[in-house]
């Protein structure tokens, strides 16, 4: 078997219950496939907690920033306590998290303070919201080591190179695809698991950048083109590609095959479940997506 790239949305990562299912999965699929490439979201609700208090913080309200990055470093490090890590690792763990944090709070701040006004914002913006994806990478990445499998955590900042469109930014395949070439691909010769931040990026010059809502998807697609994947999962909450949102209509059921042109369509329509953009670069490269 080649390479598999999986990725884990957000409702999959999010609780101290479905986080050993997502280690089971990958320590299933590690004895099957030649590599492993994961792809993670940011536990749930966290990209909305982050796109608030980027606002908050243009608007200058400090307390509310610093409110949203207390309860985030709260949710995050109380997630950690219950997992089943050795006590050096949790601590390593922690401080990890806190780090991120601490770094993104400065960002915010730096948004809040009056002269922010002739800072290039969108910029900030997406150093703020793509802390989601960095901390839950990390939580991971640290999982896998506990289980005797070498898992490293990988910001996307130093793979996926896009243009400047901050907060949907459009990938630069050639220049993506020599990045994995020079910083992903010898891991993967040296047996590591790569568990890597979806939804972000870097321009050229290494300045953040995201790839818009539902952007982890979006990652795992280029991903899988520039490593030249057999195929791609993508786990979330839901059975399949589906007729209807089940959220909507209680009859909605599982479609068990679609062409490539029929899932870009109903994701151009609005089918929250991938990223419009994942599907064209599979398509071009005929890589099954499941």
């Amino acid at each position: 078997m080649g390479i598999l790239t999986m990725k884990f949305g957000g409702s999959t990562v999010g609780t101290t219950t479905a986080l050993p299912q997502v280690v089971s999965i990958i320590l299933q699929e590690f004895e099957r496939w030649e590599h492993l490439i994961i792809v993670v979201s940011a536990l749930d609700g966290v990209t909305d907690a982050l796109i608030e208090a980027s606002h908050l913080a243009q608007l200058g309200n400090r307390r509310g920033y610093r409110r949203i990055v207390a309860t985030l470093r709260t949710r995050h490090l109380a997630l950690v306590e219950q997992l089943s890590l050795k006590e050096d690792e949790r601590n390593a763990l922690k401080a990890d998290i806190d780090r991120l944090l601490f770094d993104m709070l400065d960002v915010c701040q730096t948004l809040s303070e009056p002269t922010s006004v002739n800072l290039p914002v969108a910029e900030y913006v997406d150093a703020i919201i793509g802390v989601g994806e960095r901390l839950s990478a990390r939580i991971i990445a640290t999982l896998l080591r506990h289980n005797n499998i070498k898992g490293v955590a990988l910001d996307a900042f130093d793979l996926i190179i896009t243009d400047d469109v901050f907060g949907n930014a459009n990938a630069d395949i050639d220049r993506t695809r020599e990045r994995i070439r020079t910083n992903l691909m010898p891991l993967l010769e040296r047996n590591l698991v790569p568990v890597i931040t979806g939804f972000i990026g870097s321009t050229l010059s290494g300045k953040p950048t995201t790839l818009g809502r539902g952007g982890s998807d979006f990652t795992a697609s280029l991903l899988a083109v520039c490593t030249g994947s057999s195929e791609v999962w993508i786990w979330a909450d839901v059975d399949g590609m589906m007729s209807a949102d089940p959220r909507e209509l209680d009859d909605a059921h599982v479609i068990d095959e679609l062409s490539y042109a029929e899932v870009a369509e109903l994701t151009y329509f609005g089918a929250r479940i991938l990223h419009t953009r994942m599907v064209a670069p599979l398509k071009a490269n005929n890589i099954p997506l499941f």
